[in-house]
């Protein structure tokens, strides 16, 4: 007899995984050169880049 548990969070992530994986390789099968490129996977995966960079403000030293 086979016992199922609830579903917890990381099944979500493992599906997620699981899919992102299987989206790069049909791209990988598509691709005409031999890799794909960083540019390529991102865009496959659905990540945006964000090309600014925001800088923390350090505290002023506080010294005497």
């Amino acid at each position: 007899m086979v016992t199922l548990s609830p579903r917890t969070v990381s099944d979500h992530v493992a599906l997620a995984e699981i899919e992102l994986c299987g989206e790069l390789m049909i791209a990988a099968s598509a691709a005409i050169g031999e890799r794909l490129s960083a540019d390529r996977i991102d865009e496959v995966l659905d990540v945006k880049v964000i090309t600014e960079r925001t800088t923390v403000p350090r505290q002023a030293d506080h010294r005497g």
